[in-house]
């Protein structure tokens, strides 16, 4: 079975060919913009509705007549109109479905970061160890893994520290062996997930413990003068500096689902519904940098390269319920992080959510007898012998 999986690699153009690059994507954005703008006021005016196959129409003409477009690959502003009728599908999918639909918007000089091209070997291919690009010459790339598959399109994208280019292949599904195990996973804000198998994974709050820093460089751009040099150096280690929180969470996650895919058959995890969390203003800095939704969206991914199995669950009542007898605690409060049951459970408050989760699981898909609950013999733990 085939799947597609990106691959990004960084890139390091010269001088001459970063300008080129910068010089295409300006081109690109004010291409986005008036397609954008030629839509907008078709169906205001004359109440028309200019489709996709129309403006592709258009790249020939903008080559003929722009000299900036005319060195630039037509698949490039080609993928310039189809990115636009993404944003307008999408646009009408809400509508359909009565959410806040978000008008696409026009894209500023710095909310427009990348280009794209739609087929190897016509346009881009890889030459030797390093990615030649039509318009911009053989630029250097760091291979710090091999390419798999059959390369289809490709994404350069301008990011805060550097240039990358992402490769969208296609390649064949490697199923792992059983395992015969699985595991559910809480995840929280004092203990950032917690596992039906006892394990807890500390919080290492990668925002607040930048956030000292975060302050001075937001001061020194606050202090800069607007549309100066020196702004925009400010604004760009402001950038870098959330890059990096951001790049060191995507690492932390990374290795612990790959971890979970490697150990586990099923991955049973809460189906949470984190941009509703977050209206919580006490608690949504501390929920958007534990960093949940990512960690959800790898494990789809992986897991259905890996042929595992993600289950998600209803979070109701998973940390109120006792995993051994199934009675809710009605006295439960944020602040209580040991439940203690009648029927003899002592354990940790985040350690019962987990295997609350897991137990929904297995009931859920039939809970097939594979899968055996390991904590059912494990004899309870008392408070003070967890703290030590």
């Amino acid at each position: 079975m085939l799947i597609v999986k990106t691959f990004r690699y960084r890139l390091y153009p010269s001088r001459a060919q970063e300008h080129q690059l910068e010089q295409t994507l300006e081109t690109c954005r004010r291409f986005y913009n008036a397609c954008l703008a030629e839509r907008k006021e078709a169906y205001e005016q004359r109440g028309e509705s200019i489709g996709k196959y129309a403006q592709l129409r258009e790249v020939k003409e903008l080559k003929a007549t722009n000299p900036y477009a005319a060195d630039i690959h037509s698949h490039i502003l080609q993928v310039v109109v189809s990115d636009l009728d993404k944003a307008f599908q999408a646009f009408f999918r809400r509508m359909k479905l009565g959410e806040i639909p978000g008008y696409p918007r026009y894209k500023g000089k710095d909310r427009f970061d990348s280009i794209g091209l739609k087929e190897y070997g016509n346009g881009f291919k890889i030459d030797g160890r390093r990615l030649k690009i039509s318009g911009v010459g053989r630029v250097r790339m760091r291979w710090h893994r091999p390419i798999e598959g059959r390369i289809k399109t490709l994404r350069i994208r301008h990011a805060a520290d550097g240039w990358y280019a992402s490769f969208a292949c296609e390649v064949e599904r490697q199923p792992l062996p059983e395992t015969g195990q699985a595991v559910g996973a809480d995840v929280g804000i004092s203990t950032l997930i917690a596992t039906s198998d006892g394990q807890r994974i500390e919080n290492p709050k990668w925002y607040r413990a930048e956030q000292a820093e975060l302050r001075i460089l937001q001061r020194t751009v606050s202090r800069r003068q607007k549309g100066g040099s020196n702004r925009r150096k400010a604004v760009v280690q402001l950038q870098r500096k959330h890059a990096k929180i951001a790049n060191c969470r995507k690492d932390y996650m990374d290795k612990q689902v790959h971890d979970w895919v490697v150990h586990y058959d099923l991955i049973a995890l809460e189906d949470l519904q984190i941009l509703n969390m977050v209206q919580n203003h006490k608690l949504a800095k501390s929920i958007l940098d534990g960093g949940w939704g990512y960690l959800k969206q790898q494990l789809t991914f992986k897991a259905a390269e890996a042929g595992r199995e993600l289950v998600l669950v209803k979070p109701a009542y998973t940390s109120r319920t006792c995993s051994h007898c199934g009675r809710i605690f009605e006295d439960l409060t944020l602040a209580d992080r040991w439940v203690e049951c009648e029927c003899g459970l002592s354990l940790d408050r985040d350690i019962n959510a987990a295997r609350n989760i897991l137990k929904r699981a297995l009931q859920n898909r039939g809970g097939q007898p594979r899968w055996e609950l390991t904590w059912a013999v494990a004899p309870c733990v008392s408070q003070e012998a967890s703290a030590l």
